[in-house]
Order: structure tokens, then C-alpha cells, then sequence
């Protein structure tokens, strides 16, 4: 591993908001005398990203994702913590750092919309100030992977959002950034174009080397891309890790599949745990951690012969992400 690229600690940002109640007395009296209150966006977060990683950045609506991405990207300036990203404070705007991240945000465009897609990329390599060469073969190459022959020539407009959403693609990455923060890039499109983005991010990636740090409420983008996530709550970072430790971490309870030779369609299994699904010959428990040992014995002891198998599970990542994305607080083990 190399220096991290990317690296956090105790960042924090405040955001000022004003409120008032609801009428137009309290409309009047706002003109004159507003109250004001703090709202937390991102509370004192740390985290480093090493060189080609992709890494998943996890949690619900309002959790502080986009305030993250956006400080790391210099659009804006933190209440205080410390950040760099390739050696950049981002904040400071600084023409090496811009030209070297990308910022893709699947909710808004950077391509003039009455023009071809093709005239666009022209105005970004004036912008970042790229060679002919240079511009050439990180187009050809985009062009390559997106498969985005036919669209160029397109003016924007005329696009559909999948077809607008791989050029937004190939408009962000012209430059070849090192380092793309990507939020919500699939959002709104359909399974068909979600898949083709994640095996473009993925094949440009391991082209490249770029090290990307993404968000996306589709777990599928998340399993597909990566192997690592940071899952953030309440502007809190609650989890880094393994993709594959996250359902261990962030679920207080385990699955007890057990399977018996006589069936179990009609089998009272409920003594030994929550049941969750039921087969033919097969149910599975929802039981908590703590207790799975216990109840595993019991269940050896009591069904003896009649058991045909058992085992232990940790419930499906798309379950853990569901318990954050809910608003539920997760509890975390050791």
C-alpha cells in the first residue's frame, strides 16, 4: 500500500439554518427578528482511502454523504477537522488539485444541453486545458467503454437519461482524474443501464488506477464495485471495513437454518428463535448473537436424529444496509 490519497480526520461541518413558525404573524416578525439553530451535517468523521481503491460510502438520506463529497471536493469549506486529497488541502481551490478529481453527481449535468455532446467535451478540454493528444485518447478510450459512438453527435437534449448519464460519464473523466468521487451515479436508471455504469466504473478503474469513493442507495452497485465501505449515520462514521463484515457488524442477530429429514412445514421451531422463512423440510431462525451458541445446542439436543443439517449465517448485506438506510440505529459488536 502507498500513501493514502484520501485522508480524513475529525472533520466536521455546521450548517446555520433559520426557522420560524408557520402564518403570516410569523412571516412578518422573520422579516425583523429571525432565530436561527445549528443542524450537524458531518460530526467529527476520520477515514483514509489508499491508491485504486474503490470504496462504497454507506448510510440513509441527510446521514452526511454529499456534505462529505462536497468538502473533499472543495465546494465546501468545513467547520473545522483537517482533509487532503492528493496531498491538497481541497478547500483551497488550487488549479493542480481541481484538474487531477472529478466530482459526478447523478442528479445534475455539466453538458450544455442545445449543443452536441462531442462540442461539450470540447469546452472541458479548453477548461482543464488539455493536449490534443492527451484529449484524444482519454476521449477514445471513453468512447470505448461507454460505447458512445452514436450519442456525440447528439445535442443533449435529444438524449435519453441513460444515454445522458454515460456521457455526464465520459464529461467528468475527459481530464482523467486521479482520484472521482462519484454520488448517486445510477440513480433514476433503469437494471439495464445500472449494470453497464457499474462494469464501466469497474473496467475504468482497473484501466486507469483511479481511486474512487462512491455513494448509492443501490446495494447492487455497492457489491458489484466494492470490497470496502464506510457506512456514515447522523454524520457519524459507524463503520470501515470489509464489505463482507458488515452484516456482522451492523445486525444483532444471526440466521439458524435448520433443515430436518421428516419435513418442517408444520414444525414449531418458534421456541428457538424468530422465524423468517419456512420451506419444505427447512426453517430458518432470527436469533441474537449472543444467544446463537445456546440455542444451536438446544435445538442439536432436542431434534437429535430428526436433524438433517444446521447451520449459522450472518443475515444478507442488503439487510444490514436496509437497517441503516431506515433509520435504524445499529448495534455494533466487537
Amino acid at each position: 500500500m502507498g500513501e493514502p490519497v484520501v485522508e480524513v480526520a475529525d472533520l466536521v461541518k455546521t450548517f446555520r439554518v433559520s426557522e420560524r413558525e408557520e402564518g403570516l404573524g410569523a412571516t412578518v416578525r422573520s422579516v425583523f427578528r429571525r432565530r436561527y439553530r445549528d443542524v450537524q451535517a458531518v460530526a467529527g468523521i476520520s477515514f483514509g482511502i489508499e491508491p485504486g481503491e474503490v470504496v462504497g460510502f454507506l448510510g440513509p438520506n441527510g446521514a452526511g454523504k454529499t456534505t462529505t463529497l462536497k468538502m473533499l471536493s472543495g465546494l465546501l469549506f468545513p467547520t473545522s477537522g483537517r482533509a487532503t486529497v492528493l496531498g491538497h488541502v481541497p478547500w483551497r481551490r488550487e488549479d493542480r488539485f481541481l484538474s487531477r478529481i472529478a466530482l459526478l453527481m447523478g442528479n445534475r449535468t455539466q453538458l450544455v444541453w442545445d449543443i452536441p455532446a462531442a462540442d461539450s467535451l470540447r469546452v472541458l478540454q479548453e477548461i482543464y486545458r488539455i493536449g490534443e493528444t492527451d484529449y484524444r485518447r482519454a476521449r477514445d478510450e471513453l468512447v470505448d467503454l461507454l460505447d458512445l459512438g452514436p450519442l456525440l453527435n447528439k445535442p443533449v437534449r435529444n438524449l435519453s437519461l441513460g444515454e445522458r448519464m454515460k456521457v455526464e460519464f465520459a464529461a467528468g473523466l475527459i481530464h482523467s482524474p486521479q482520484v472521482a468521487f462519484l454520488d448517486e451515479p445510477t440513480i433514476g436508471l433503469d437494471v439495464s443501464m445500472q449494470a453497464r455504469i457499474r462494469r464501466f466504473v469497474a473496467e475504468y478503474n482497473r484501466r486507469t488506477g483511479a481511486t474512487v469513493l462512491l455513494t448509492s442507495h443501490y446495494m447492487d452497485d455497492v457489491v458489484a464495485l466494492c470490497r470496502r465501505v464506510l457506512v456514515i449515520h447522523h454524520g457519524k462514521l459507524l463503520y470501515d471495513g470489509a464489505l463482507a463484515g458488515l452484516a456482522e457488524r451492523m445486525t444483532p442477530y444471526k440466521l439458524i437454518v435448520a433443515t430436518l429429514h421428516d419435513g418442517a412445514a408444520h414444525e414449531d421451531l418458534g421456541a428457538y428463535g424468530a422465524i423468517v422463512a419456512r420451506e419444505e423440510g427447512r426453517v430458518t431462525l432470527r436469533v441474537p448473537r449472543e444467544n446463537v451458541a445456546e440455542r444451536t445446542a438446544r435445538l442439536v439436543g432436542d431434534l437429535g436424529d430428526r436433524l438433517a443439517d444446521l447451520s449459522v449465517e450472518d443475515p444478507p448485506i442488503e439487510e444490514a444496509v436496509d437497517r441503516i438506510f431506515s433509520g435504524e440505529l445499529p448495534v455494533a459488536t466487537a
